[in-house]
């Protein structure tokens, strides 16, 4: 049975870790440690169970799956999961997430450098989705282009970064602002919530998988064992960068007082460490974080889609990456303002899904339990999706009433408790247990393509 080297294992670990890291992996730290300052320990700890412990469970659980999104969206029947995946896609792709990318890539790594008053977005922009669109041309060799060409790249200037942030400390933490004095854990958790890498877990798996089986490994088990060996290897990697990152805002103080975003922070620590050789290597690094994230989600999307309907893999990459380039230049404050509503809204469904993905052999019926629970999770999704928008529908004595809900977690407990509720009565009404057997159904879904 073919194996993968140890060498390719790493290789893949890389790939992993470079697909996830974005400009907002690296700027939501900074500010967190600046304006946590003392009381930074809450905030990191929040953040990391968001940011790196949910989108490595996501991982795990797509590696069970195959990386199937079709098998993850069962319980909820066809239709749904279509429109349910097909929504993920889209705002993680070409509406929001890939055109972000650029946005971000040129506000950091070109804007410095141009005169005051230029805009420069739209040629930038075709220059940028034409160089990721060739990357994402060829999927099956997405382990030799971003792991051996731009994740060396990518991980090598974080690991500068780090490692200077770690013995270079401009200024001592100062005393916490005052959201952070008794909130600190809570804005912590809700940012790495929005960092949306759990969400991309599940974009991202088909990537991963796909890079496993071009090394000739095609025995289930053994790809689903190498998928979390890489996630989990990705998840070392994002706590060591995120603590490092940590450290730079909450040293900085002296270098970014009154600072609002960690591109802020950022600039003036580079500008600080390295001199005039600090925008360089900032806008290196923020350059190829973005690059490869973008190559990343054009792989992601345009593999789904191709499954879906009839059209070719490369001219679904042609229109992401065409789509994306137009909607970039509305610019990073406009795209930023669209998409936080819209994420807001379908991250509570997919969080139910994949965590239930773990638990779904304890049920008789799946569909029973797991889609109610979809449609409720929904609901307040959407809730919390129009207030972020701005739509207040609510009273305040139902928000007052509803735990969490400030954190835009309110639908936490009355999901769970739905749930409780529904495996009781599941265990009751349904005698016969619905078995279902992860390798079966992969090669029924292969099966039924192949005839296709």
């Amino acid at each position: 049975m073919p194996k993968l080297t140890v060498k390719q294992l790493i290789l893949l670990g890389m790939t992993n870790f470079a697909l996830y890291v974005g400009a907002g992996n690296i700027i939501f730290p900074p500010i967190l440690g600046l304006q946590s300052g003392t009381n930074m320990l809450p905030a990191a700890i929040g953040f990391l169970i968001t940011g790196v412990g949910l989108p490595v469970i996501f991982a795990i659980a797509m590696a069970r799956l195959n990386g199937s999104m079709d098998i993850l969206c069962r319980p909820i029947g066809a239709k749904a999961g279509f429109v349910v995946t097909a929504v993920c896609f889209l705002c993680i792709g070409p509406l929001f997430a890939i055109p972000r990318t650029a946005t971000v890539s040129y506000e950091l790594s070109v804007k410095p450098f141009l005169p005051e008053e230029s805009d420069f977005l739209l040629i930038f922009s075709l220059g940028y989705f034409v160089i990721a669109m060739l990357f994402a041309m060829y999927p099956a060799k997405i382990l030799d282009t971003i792991g051996k060409i731009l994740s060396p790249i990518k991980i090598g200037a974080l690991f500068i970064l780090c490692i200077t942030a770690i013995f270079l400390t401009p200024s001592e933490p100062t005393a916490p602002q005052e959201t952070y004095v008794n909130g600190a854990f809570a804005i912590g958790f809700i940012n790495g919530y929005l960092t949306l890498d759990a969400l991309a877990s599940l974009a991202f798996a088909i990537i991963i998988v796909s890079a496993i089986r071009s090394c000739k490994v095609t025995e289930l088990k053994a790809v689903t064992r190498y998928a979390i060996m890489s996630g989990c290897m990705a998840g070392i990697g994002f706590i060591f960068i995120y603590v490092c990152l940590f450290r730079l805002g909450n040293s900085s103080d002296v270098l970014a007082h009154g600072s609002t975003n960690g591109a802020e922070v950022l600039s003036a620590y580079v500008n600080y460490a390295y001199g005039t050789f600090g925008k360089v290597f900032l806008a290196i690094l923020i350059f190829f974080a973005c690059m490869v994230t973008a190559i990343g989600l054009i792989c992601s999307c345009s593999s789904y889609f191709s499954q879906v309907w009839p059209i070719k893999y490369r001219i679904y990459a042609f229109i992401f990456a065409a789509a994306s380039c137009a909607i970039a230049n509305f610019g990073l404050t406009t795209l930023i303002q669209i998409s936080v509503p819209a994420l807001i809204t379908v991250y509570p469904v997919f969080i139910v899904l994949t965590l239930t993905s773990f638990i779904r052999g304890y049920f008789k019926k799946q569909s029973f339990i797991i889609a109610p629970t979809c449609v409720l999770a929904l609901i307040f999704g959407l809730n919390d999706g129009l207030e972020a928008a701005g739509f207040n529908i609510l009273p305040q004595a139902v928000k007052d009433f509803l735990p969490w809900y400030d954190s835009d977690l309110s639908w936490v407990l009355p999901c769970v408790l739905l749930m409780v509720v529904l495996f009781v009565i599941d265990r009751v009404i349904h005698k016969e247990a619905e078995k279902e057997d992860l390798e079966k159904l992969y090669l029924e879904e292969q099966a039924r393509k192949v005839q296709n």
